[in-house]
């Protein structure tokens, strides 16, 4: 009898012994009382206790929570009442005092949360409450922060999830919503049609000026046609009076050298009619024709020397 109770009784211990061991992980705290009281509080690591003195009061996570709570009915400053959930990011710093600080710490973060909000709220009309939210969480997360320190908790952020308004606030928010949608649609179509009218106007512009451009340009080319054909043609009569004159000078040349042989002729006659009398009193008659040959011979001589 006595060896299976010694068995019995070393299992025993052996099990007490290892519930006294005790491993923290990481990123959590574990609370110790010590007969009822607080004795400390244990990090990270390998940690004893003594059987049926000390014991885990609470297992504490340290790692940033969020609590989402429900919507929570709030009135603005011009009387408007609307509906606001939050999501509160907190982290606990002090095990002992979040131990000890408060029954239920979630709870009273809800609670306060929502009386935080109802006073932040209640300083703003809605335009502003739908416009400010940063302003709000800011504001929010200052107060919970302040009021959460004495139970070791500390509020990092607050946002607004929704921010829902009444029904009949939200028809006239449609609506004014949808009115400032067709004015922007209007203003960016008479922009559109305004910068359409100015391109197509510079359109005409460039259009007018080029074909200005090309007119200059051929009335230029025409100019330079015409003053280029009025040379050549002026140049065609110089050479043609050149030519004219030349011809006129070859003739009254020829003229000149025709006169010269009549008056060879002429002397020559006289010579030959000479020998004919002979120095005889002969009586010789002289043509009419060479009278009037010699007298031709000399006018045509004078008009040559004239020219």
């Amino acid at each position: 009898m006595k060896m299976p109770f010694l068995a019995a009784l070393v299992i025993l211990i052996v099990i007490i012994l290892l519930s006294c061991i005790n491993v923290v992980p990481q990123a959590r705290a574990y609370v110790i009382e010590r007969l009822g009281g607080y004795q400390g509080t244990w990090g990270v690591g390998i940690h004893f206790k003594i059987p049926f003195i000390d014991r885990v009061a609470r297992k504490v996570d340290l790692k940033e929570q969020v609590a989402d709570f429900p919507p929570q009915p709030v009135i603005t400053k011009d009387n408007v009442t609307m509906r606001i959930d939050t999501v509160i990011f907190y982290q606990i710093t002090d095990p002992k005092l979040y131990t000890y600080g408060v029954e239920n710490p979630i709870m009273a973060i809800e609670n306060l949360t929502a009386t935080t909000l109802r006073n932040v709220i209640g300083e703003l009309e809605l335009d502003e409450t739908l416009t400010s939210r940063e302003i709000i969480n800011a504001k929010m997360r200052s107060s919970l922060d302040t009021a959460t320190d004495p139970w070791g908790i500390k509020v990092n952020r607050v946002e607004l999830k929704n921010i829902i308004p009444p029904a009949a606030i939200q028809d006239a928010m449609e609506k004014q919503m949808k009115a400032e949608r067709e004015k922007r649609e209007a203003i960016l179509r008479s922009q559109g049609e305004k910068e359409s009218a100015i391109l197509v106007a510079e359109g005409k512009k460039q259009s007018a000026i080029l074909d200005a451009e090309a007119e200059k340009q051929a009335a230029i080319l025409r100019a330079e046609a015409k003053k280029e054909a009025t040379i050549r043609e002026a140049e065609g009569q110089a050479q043609a009076i050149l030519a004219v004159q030349q011809a006129n000078a070859d003739g009254i040349k020829m003229l000149n050298d025709a006169a010269a042989s009549d008056n060879v002729i002429k002397l020559k006659s006289l010579d030959a009619f000479a020998k004919a009398a002979d120095g005889k009193a002969t009586k010789i008659i002289i043509p009419s024709e060479i009278q009037g040959l010699a007298g031709l011979a000399k006018s045509v001589t004078e008009i040559a020397k004239e020219n």
